[in-house]
């Protein structure tokens, strides 16, 4: 074997490498593009279901703005919108109601497993027993890979998941907590249903809008980590339920999806208006980060925000007096104590509220979420399957070089 210069050299400083530990990352190989940490700003693909635009602080759903759309339509008119590509007129919403409201009954022999997944579920919550309920009911149903269907199935595929996630999530709820499940409604849209359908109540006109806003505000948002997950796993022709699957559990973690309660568990550690500048002089001082505030695209005011510090104003209370305070105050103190620095409330500082107000649990807050997303993901896979190219990036090795001799034992 011929040794070169340079393979001789890496022999020779093989030990002083695995000695030091990982090795500075070399230059790219031709053809290699480097990017940033997280991916940030790298534009990974084409969609035509919608954009975010951080630096002026909107963000729509097609061509449509997202709060505008949250303000003027339902939750339906919106699910239509993604999946098939336009607002549905009168005549096609109906339509629409009829298709979707039989898919959100589950199988006899799929419910009657769901006790035991809500206990093998108690300590994640609802958001554990959703990924093995979905599973179960797309093996009931036979669900193909991505890779073997046509549109048309993909799409049946893609409205019962949307259609049924609701069902399981609130089913999950009720039976952690010792309650029968509540079936759904065909004549309650997808917003109410999910209200009646967790709390056993009929909700108010105010809350259903309510909720019905923030599903829609938070039905997508670009290429997030679980959207991204989702088109990843797309990619590979899997069925659609793997994708959605995958998603979750990305949404799951805390610094995606699971920051909703984090954020009211923030206005619970402050406690009262007395104790507001102190808190949050003591946290931005050391360092800590606020729940609920900042986000890494919006370089304003996050829209959704906005939208549902509205919403929230509209029940009024104690509740929205001391989160509006305290918002205040933060956005105040950190540009006494970070000048330059700006940081805005995000979608979850509002969101907690609103879904407290309306009568969910917190253990709730980040199942209702991803009731909204599975909405917006399985419309970003039926875009992605019409791509067949799997997405599979690269990776820079930075450990000690290779090869080296395999040591006897």
């Amino acid at each position: 074997m011929t040794v070169t210069a340079g393979t001789a050299d890496r022999q020779r400083n093989a030990a002083e490498v695995v000695a030091a530990g990982p090795a500075e990352a070399t230059g790219p190989t031709p053809g290699d593009v480097e990017a940033p940490r997280g991916l940030k700003g790298v534009v990974v693909t084409r969609t035509a279901l919608g954009d975010v635009r951080g630096q002026e602080g909107f963000y729509h759903y097609r061509q449509f703005s997202a709060v505008e759309l949250a303000e003027r339509r339902s939750l339906e008119d919106v699910w239509h919108l993604l999946v098939f590509g336009w607002l549905p007129n009168a005549d096609e919403r109906a339509r629409f109601a009829t298709r979707v409201a039989p898919l959100r009954h589950l199988p006899e022999d799929i419910a009657a497993l769901l006790p035991s997944l809500a206990r093998a579920g108690e300590r994640g919550g609802p958001l554990d027993g959703l990924r093995s309920a979905l599973s179960l009911v797309g093996s009931a149903r036979g669900v193909s890979p991505l890779y073997d269907l046509d549109e048309s199935a993909r799409v049946e595929d893609a409205l019962f998941t949307g259609a049924a996630t609701p069902t399981l999530v609130a089913a999950l709820y009720r039976l952690g907590r010792g309650l029968p499940p509540v079936p759904p409604r065909d004549d309650l849209p997808l917003a109410a249903n999910y209200l009646y359908m967790t709390t056993g109540v009929e909700p108010t006109e105010l809350q259903v809008r309510a909720i019905e806003r923030y599903l829609i505000c938070t039905v997508d948002h670009g290429f997030n980590a679980s959207t991204f997950t989702a088109r990843v796993i797309a990619s590979t022709g899997a069925d659609l339920i793997a994708c959605v699957v995958g998603a979750i559990g990305a949404l799951s973690g805390p610094l995606h999806g699971g920051a909703p309660s984090r954020a009211l568990d923030t206005l619970d550690a402050i406690g009262g208006p007395d104790r507001i500048d102190p808190w949050i002089r003591e946290h931005v001082l050391a360092g800590d980060r606020i729940m609920g505030f900042g986000h890494p695209v919006y370089r304003t005011e996050d829209p959704r925000s906005r939208l549902l510090r509205g919403v929230a104003e509209e029940f009024g209370g104690e509740l929205v007096a001391f989160a509006t305070q305290v918002e205040r105050r933060v956005v105040e103190l950190l540009a006494e104590l970070k000048p330059g620095r700006e940081l805005h409330t995000n979608v979850e500082f509002y969101a907690g509220v609103v879904m407290e107000l309306c009568g969910l649990a917190r253990e709730m807050f980040t199942p209702t979420f991803a009731v909204a997303r599975t909405l917006g993901w399985t419309a970003n896979i039926l875009e992605q399957a019409r791509d067949t190219k799997i997405i599979r990036p690269s990776a820079r090795y930075d450990g000690p070089p290779a090869p080296q001799p395999v040591p006897l034992p």
